[in-house]
């Protein structure tokens, strides 16, 4: 019986990958990096730490991760209030309802730092329909490590045959899929170059794991 979705938040909940990609690349500059669209789209679901981190060892940079994570929020802080046009993505919140109405227990499992979880959360007043955020910034590992989904699970209160994971990238289907969580990739405009082949369920529209939909995988 389904009990729990775990929601991803970028590509998902919010189309952010703009904002992020222009302070990435703001970053880069600053640190006279040339990062390829390629090896930008495999850093895809990963915590910001853990991006920074690769890109210090493949550009053998003398700064630490941690200073190249200041810089990025600081741009990406920036850009976001700057934004007013930044919003949902489509469908997103009518489906955060109907599962929340219906008795879902809602958790977000986010490589995103906290600050900027709780940026988005007070921006758009989701607070009252999830009962957990978790950031991946707080984990040792980033995914495709399962880490994150296994501690949402737990954080739901369920088992994790009767909860669902809502990602839109390849390292977040992975990750799901390596906590042994039903995986529900979200293949829209908004993610490009992601691989969705391994995930349990491919979906382009909300509509299509609507709360009595979705029922059907699990009865």
């Amino acid at each position: 019986m389904l009990k729990a979705v775990i929601f991803d938040m970028d590509g998902v909940i919010i189309d952010s990958e703009p904002l992020h990609h222009k302070a990435y690349y703001k970053m880069f500059d600053d640190m006279n990096v040339d990062v390829s669209n390629k090896l930008y789209e495999s850093l895809t679901g990963k915590s910001t730490l853990n991006v920074c981190k690769q890109v210090c060892d493949i550009f053998k940079l003398e700064e630490a991760p941690e200073t190249l994570v200041t810089i990025k929020r600081k741009h990406y802080e920036h850009i976001f209030e700057n934004d007013k046009t930044f919003d949902l993505i489509d469908g997103v919140l009518d489906l955060i309802k109907d599962y929340h109405s219906n008795g879902l227990t809602l958790i977000l499992a986010s490589s995103a730092s906290m600050p900027s979880i709780e940026r988005i959360f007070k921006r758009f007043d989701l607070n009252p329909y999830f009962k957990v955020k978790l950031s991946g910034a707080d984990l040792k590992a980033s995914k495709p490590h399962p880490e994150i989904f296994i501690n949402a699970a737990e954080a739901s209160g369920f088992n994790k045959d009767e909860c669902i994971v809502i990602e839109d990238s390849t390292n977040g289907i992975q990750a799901a899929n390596s906590a042994g969580i039903y995986s529900v990739g979200f293949d829209s405009i908004h993610s490009k170059n992601q691989d969705y082949s391994t995930a349990n369920k491919v979906i382009t529209n909300f509509e299509e794991i609507r709360f009595s939909k979705v029922l059907s995988v699990f009865y």
